[in-house]
């Protein structure tokens, strides 16, 4: 087994959005919760929860969106960091990174100093070292801060929950069982567990066990596979870089394919037009192109981010992508419903040739951003490039991502709407005496929604309604001043609608599906 430090950063998408441990903070994406401050544990908050959820246990819990790029950038300070103790420090996720320890424990004098100077110099991101057997034991001793003796990782793993393991279909039919610690999964035999629970079961066990087989498995790949980049002109900017590495990311998962290799740990490589050599690795499991290119991608923003103290100082001329270690592909079995992600590769590679074609902006995608309407919670970025925008705490401007913490009053609930049109379409509102609704400068209707025409037609009886939800929009602004009220409704036929009204004006913005 070797001897691995994980450097592990508690709640790090919270600590990378800017936010303290002491604030009540949860990080969402798709409406869960991802992340979450120790205040917001504290309240009731919980990995996995739903926003309604969290907001009702902790109440003025803050939510910020998911930001896996943002949080690659600030935690590659902290790499660095690390750096200075061995250079080949390997990257599991933003906030989690490893090191093994044989050559820096001999030059520090013991884990135990190798481990109290890698958390003296990363104190200021809250970052806890930790060393065991095998890069699985390593993290779990780096979430209390301790140094395991060698031989003594199954002891230590024992009393661990098989929660753990992050395979939460394994671990929920282990429960079920009544096995709920690693040291009564790893009491099982290997022959029983591998009959019962397959393949991936027992590489769990095995991790239970204290044996992790990573390194154990891993090969140094051959040269050959290498694929590297010449960059002339240099490249100072992200979005150049990027577009150079999507294509190494795609010839790259080619050869690896056509050897039937599987990437495991990947290289970046950079060279700068001082003579500036930058290296980062990245450890994968099931690295597709897209996968690998969005690694490179992160470390990219960290390297040339303006924050960055360690930024090169001049422009990038190389980029390559070395395979650190491959595996055998014993390849992947297909979902019931399909799922070949062959297919979805070759629409990347046709999509990426196009771009190159036409340009980075000739093919975009829809991405979520901060808004009050539906038209403008979206929005179109480069294909590729697509971030998670959610309640406008980030925003896409000149490929650079600023972090704001804003509110959006008069923002319409979810559900979101099926079909957003593209020019409103007029409506007229009336109340059960067919006189028009107003609204007042406060937001209050002179009356309830009881008939709906739309575009002329045949008038619609109202059975439910919500709102309004009033807008006040740029008020110091006597040019841009917009006042405007949403109406969510629903008519006698069963279709839901999303309605505006602007200086007396009635409009359908969006229908329901």
């Amino acid at each position: 087994m070797t001897r691995t430090l994980v450097l592990w950063c508690p709640d790090w998408p919270v600590t990378a959005a800017g936010f303290s441990a002491d604030e009540p903070v949860a990080v969402q994406f798709a409406n869960r919760v991802v992340a979450c401050s120790a205040a917001a544990r504290v309240g009731g908050v919980r990995r996995g929860l739903r926003r309604r959820q969290a907001e009702a246990r902790c109440p003025g819990l803050q939510l910020v969106a998911h930001d896996p790029d943002g949080e690659a950038r600030a935690f590659e300070p902290v790499v660095a960091s690390v750096e200075a103790f061995c250079p080949r420090v390997e990257i599991v996720r933003p906030g989690v990174c490893a090191v093994a320890t044989r050559g820096p424990s001999r030059y520090f004098g013991g884990d135990e100093a190798l481990a109290a100077r890698v958390t003296e110099t990363v104190a200021d991101a809250g970052g806890r070292a930790g060393i065991a057997d095998g890069p699985f034991a390593a993290e779990l001793a780096a979430r209390g801060g301790r140094v395991i003796a060698p031989g003594q990782t199954p002891s230590f793993l024992s009393s661990f929950s098989v929660d753990v393991l992050e395979r939460p279909d394994l671990s929920d039919l282990l429960h079920r069982l009544g096995i709920r610690t690693l040291g009564t999964f790893a009491a099982l035999p290997p022959t029983s567990v591998l009959a019962r629970f397959g393949a991936d079961g027992l590489r769990a066990h095995r991790l239970a066990c204290g044996e992790d087989e990573r390194p154990i498995a891993a090969r140094i790949s051959p040269p050959e596979l290498d694929v590297s980049a010449q960059l002339d002109p240099p490249v100072e900017r992200v979005e150049t870089a990027v577009f150079a590495a999507r294509g190494l990311a795609h010839q790259l998962c080619d050869e690896l394919s056509a050897r039937g290799l599987a990437l495991s740990c990947l290289r970046v490589e950079a060279e700068t037009s001082h003579g500036e050599t930058l290296v980062r690795r990245w450890r994968l499991e099931g690295a597709t192109p897209l996968a690998l290119a969005e690694r490179v991608r992160w470390q990219l923003d960290g390297w040339l981010a303006g924050a960055n103290p360690h930024a090169p100082t001049a422009g990038l001329i190389l980029l390559r992508l070395v395979p650190e270690e491959v595996l055998p592909d014993e390849g992947r079995q297909l979902g019931f419903w399909g799922g070949d992600r062959a297919l979805d590769d070759r629409a990347a590679r046709a999509l990426l040739h196009i771009q190159g074609l036409l340009g980075p902006e000739a093919v975009t995608t829809a991405v979520p951003a901060g808004g009050r309407g539906p038209a403008e919670q979206v929005q179109l970025v480069p294909w590729g490039d697509a971030l998670p925008l959610l309640c406008g705490s980030a925003r896409v401007i000149r490929g650079q991502i600023r972090k704001e913490r804003e509110m959006w009053p008069g923002r319409v609930p979810a559900p979101s709407p099926a079909v957003v049109h593209g020019k409103p379409i007029r409506a007229e509102v009336v109340d059960e005496r067919d006189r028009p609704i107003a609204i007042s400068g406060r937001g209050a209707p002179s009356a309830e929604p009881a008939k709906l025409s739309i575009d002329g037609e045949p008038w619609t009886e109202v059975v439910v309604w919500a709102g309004p939800w009033p807008v006040d929009e740029r008020w110091w602004d006597p040019g841009a001043h917009r006042r405007r009220a949403r109406w969510q409704v629903l008519t006698a036929d069963g279709t839901a609608h999303l309605l505006a009204v602007e200086g007396g004006r009635w409009s359908v913005e969006a229908t329901y599906d």
